[in-house]
């Protein structure tokens, strides 16, 4: 069943994930078939459009009213077949400093829904990652406390077309995550089941440092009343090699562990860390095609 997404991302709850990758079409070949996703829109991406129910048109001259910007129509040169948000421009685009051009993002969909986006990687010396977003009502609020915290801020808050206002930041160990302060696009459809994202866990040096960082951040999503976070912290070591720097492993759910490791082989994966028990589920880690990791999670 959709999510209902009017009232489900409180601050702190992870909200969004996008994966750079060098290769959209191979991304969306392998991810596709592994978690039976969708990318309409093609080549452009199948974000919400004038169209929909309840959308609003498109502005005069263009998104940014500017008719420099505009095609002989009055339409910015990004309003593609999927609508007013047809260059598929996504919050990792932005928060990364990327000019975005058509075709840049594709929206991943699973039966109708939005669950996740891929993201053409543009400048090679940027990581091939999966991303997650935490949502918040004040990205420019919560950027401040992220940096009086001892996080760093990578990008300042900036908005993303009217989906939203994306930042990229850090913990006080270096971990990147974002932040989704939304607008049109409130994140994901779908969640928790099949297919969908299931679970982000940060990999720490230390946890003491990190738990204090994201208990005084997120402190209602982690430990306030109806609390059910999905997201947890755990150290490095307990499953990498100690010299893994800190990071977030996106983790998405699967019916059977073991057959989606098969496909994931098959599509030109790899098998990171074998399958181990953790306190949420059956987890192993995997590398798609392109050097991307993230997480199987069977519950």
């Amino acid at each position: 069943m959709a999510e209902n997404r009017a009232s489900a991302y409180g601050e702190g709850v992870p909200c969004w994930v996008d994966a750079q990758l060098p290769d959209l079409a191979a991304g969306k070949r392998f991810y596709g078939e592994l978690f039976g996703w969708t990318f309409e829109g093609e080549p452009q991406g199948d974000a919400p459009g004038p169209d929909a129910p309840g959308d609003p048109e498109p502005p005069e001259g263009g998104a940014q009213g500017d008719p420099e910007s505009s095609s002989p129509g009055g339409r910015p040169e990004y309003y593609g077949s999927s609508g007013w948000y047809g260059a598929g421009v996504g919050p990792g685009d932005v928060a990364r400093g990327k000019a975005v051009a058509p075709g840049d993002t594709v929206w991943a969909r699973l039966g109708g829904e939005p669950v996740a986006a891929l993201a053409r990687k543009t400048d090679g010396r940027m990581p091939t990652v999966w991303t997650v977003y935490f949502a918040t009502p004040d990205a420019e609020s919560l950027a401040d406390r992220v940096w009086a915290a001892g996080g760093q801020v990578v990008t300042a808050p900036v908005p993303v077309a009217r989906l939203g206002t994306t930042a990229l930041v850090t913990d006080p160990e270096g971990a990147v995550f974002g932040l989704w302060q939304p607008d049109l696009h409130p994140g994901f459809g779908r969640r928790h089941e099949n297919g969908t994202f299931a679970w982000a866990e940060l990999y720490a040096r230390d946890t003491e440092i990190v738990n204090d960082f994201y208990g005084g951040l997120f402190h209602d999503a982690l430990f306030g009343p109806g609390a059910a976070p999905d997201f947890g912290r755990a150290a490095v070591h307990d499953v990498f090699v100690a010299e893994m720097p800190p990071h977030f492993l996106v983790h998405f759910q699967v019916a059977h562990c073991e057959a989606a490791l098969g496909t994931v082989v098959r599509l030109g994966g790899r098998v990171q860390v074998p399958p181990f028990e953790t306190s949420y589920g059956k987890v192993a880690v995997v590398i798609d095609n392109q050097g991307a990791s993230f997480a199987l999670l069977q519950r």
